[in-house]
């Protein structure tokens, strides 16, 4: 089990704050101090400075942060994992953000229940920003995500890199054919909601050319991917969508691609598990078995890997 002082460290480091650590944990705060001083004494080095009224980990502190996290996530995955029935029952608990679980997961997932009938699936569809929050408090496995993510807390594997178009509604009335990524903004701007990847992403282009998404005259924002489609497909602004997630409107002839001399992206999909996780084998092999290409061997049906490591490595 984890120290309970790491419990205390953790909620400092989540507020950043002695007394709302305290309220959250029902603690007095010299009992938060004590613990914080135990801690430093016990590893010998200081975990946070207080400077100009405000607290911050150090480096050494940023350190035990991480590592306590995953430690976290481990023994709440091995708790989950001692209450279930047996080994061919292993509750698969993944996260993934719209594009990913709507366009890339589903087939992988029917492969997975087809072959292990009796282990229950739990996928949980949000931001990146939302599903690494949920990983941090040790509710998912691992999550597969379209944003951008801190890489020294997790490890990660590439599932797949995939363009990414600006698109538009097939009748789109432009007062004139738009060449740059400048010349949309007179036009409004359909836009996923702060911490989505698709957000980031489209931040991101539009600050390599001095733009920011604050230049578009109005912002729609949408939290949900086929609604941000339908908004689309009702000529309602301009968007942009992974090519996976607008393929089936573009071959429809619904939505139209809209080219632009200056935006020639594509992002990574990430498949990505608390760094250092003592079942780091475990989301290696779920890794490759969500992959397209995998092909299940040949194994009786009804036991999951995680309980019988019947998907190899690779």
């Amino acid at each position: 089990m984890l120290d309970f002082r790491m419990d205390t460290f953790l909620a400092v480091c989540q507020f950043m704050n002695y007394t709302r650590a305290a309220e959250a944990l029902n603690l007095t705060q010299p009992a938060v101090s004590q613990h914080i001083r135990w801690l430093e004494a016990q590893y010998g080095v200081p975990l946070f400075t207080y400077a100009n009224k405000r607290l911050t980990l150090t480096s050494q502190g940023e350190q035990l942060r991480s590592a306590a996290t995953t430690m976290k996530h481990d023994v709440l995955s091995l708790q989950r994992r001692l209450h279930e029935p047996g080994p061919g029952v292993h509750r698969l608990r993944l996260g993934a953000t719209p594009t990913a679980g709507t366009y890339l997961l589903p087939q992988a997932l029917a492969r997975y229940h087809e072959t292990y009938p009796l282990a229950p699936i739990s996928l949980r569809i949000s931001n990146t920003q939302t599903l690494c929050a949920a990983l941090d408090a040790g509710e998912l496995d691992a999550a597969l995500v379209e944003g951008f993510f801190c890489k020294s807390d997790y490890d990660s594997l590439l599932f797949r890199r995939e363009p990414y178009l600006a698109v538009c509604s097939a009748q789109y009335p432009f007062a004139r054919p738009p060449r740059v990524l400048a010349d949309l903004l007179s036009e409004p701007l359909v836009i996923r909601e702060k911490g989505s990847g698709n957000r980031e992403i489209v931040r991101r282009a539009l600050s390599r050319q001095n733009l920011a998404v604050e230049d578009f005259p109005c912002l729609i924002e949408v939290n949900d991917m086929h609604v941000l489609k339908q908004v689309l497909l009702r000529s309602c602004g301009v968007g942009f969508l992974y090519q996976a997630a607008a393929q089936d409107q573009l071959d429809q002839g619904l939505l139209r691609e809209i080219p632009l001399e200056d935006f020639h992206e594509s992002h990574d999909i990430t498949f990505l598990w608390r760094r250092g996780s003592v079942f780091s084998p475990h989301y290696h092999q779920l890794f490759h078995f969500l992959l397209p290409s995998y092909q299940p061997p040949e194994s009786p049906k009804g036991e999951s890997f995680h309980g019988t490591s019947s998907l190899p490595s690779r």
